[in-house]
């Protein structure tokens, strides 16, 4: 049985639904964390709807704060109880973004993933194994996990944009390409990257732009 996941929203300012960006926040934060970036957004993008799912989880670390899924180097837990958990999450994600299609009469083309760390590994993990194709993935600061499955694994291949700060020190900046390579050798057409100079485990001015870019040009919001 799926989770229902407690969710903000920020109605597209036009006051009619064309599109949707899903932000999946990362480990220890909340949804609100990043539907903020709705209003800097939404200004280009009139017609979309935001919304801004809490993980499944309360965060061990952060008692106002959730997770994805347990991450044993930060929380003690076990690779086992990890592996779960996200299996767990996936299922809950894929639940609520079946729902959200119904729900606001949505094509999973009009839907965007929008992830940011452990968000991102979400998001680069379910859009390449749903069967009906969302617009695309936008990924900060993230991981490719499992990326040796993912030939073997992906139903559809969205076009993917992957943004990482140079001064990341808790998600190496090398995962970017690493996650670039894997989804190019998996048979990826639009992989797009950016580097944020100077950025540390954030989003920066220039990484929102050539998000919001990338929302436009190449899924068409």
């Amino acid at each position: 049985m799926t989770r229902v996941l407690q969710t903000g929203r920020k109605a597209p300012v036009s006051g009619e639904t064309r599109s949707c960006v899903v932000f999946l926040h990362g480990y220890g934060a909340n949804g609100a964390d990043l539907l903020g970036l709705a209003d800097p957004l939404g200004e280009h993008l009139p017609d979309t709807l935001f919304v801004a799912p809490d993980a499944p989880e309360q965060c061990v670390g952060a008692p106002f704060g959730f997770q994805w899924f347990p991450i044993p180097w930060i929380d003690g837990s076990s690779e086992e109880e990890a592996m779960a958990g996200m299996a767990r999450a996936v299922q809950d994600l894929d639940a609520f973004l079946d729902a959200l299609c119904v729900d606001e009469d949505l094509l999973p083309e009009q839907i965007a993933l929008f992830g940011f760390s452990q968000g991102t590994m979400m998001a680069l993990h379910v859009a390449p194994r749903r069967e009906d194709e969302v617009a695309g993935v936008v990924g900060f600061s993230g991981r490719l996990l499992e990326p040796e499955l993912l030939g073997d694994e992906a139903v559809s291949k969205p076009p993917v944009l992957l943004v990482h700060g140079d001064q990341d020190d808790v998600v190496p900046p090398e995962s970017l390409p690493a996650a670039a390579e894997a989804l190019q050798g998996a048979g990826w057409k639009e992989v797009y990257a950016h580097i944020q100079k100077g950025t540390a485990h954030g989003i920066a001015p220039d990484g929102l732009q050539v998000a919001l870019a990338f929302l436009r040009d190449k899924c068409g919001f």
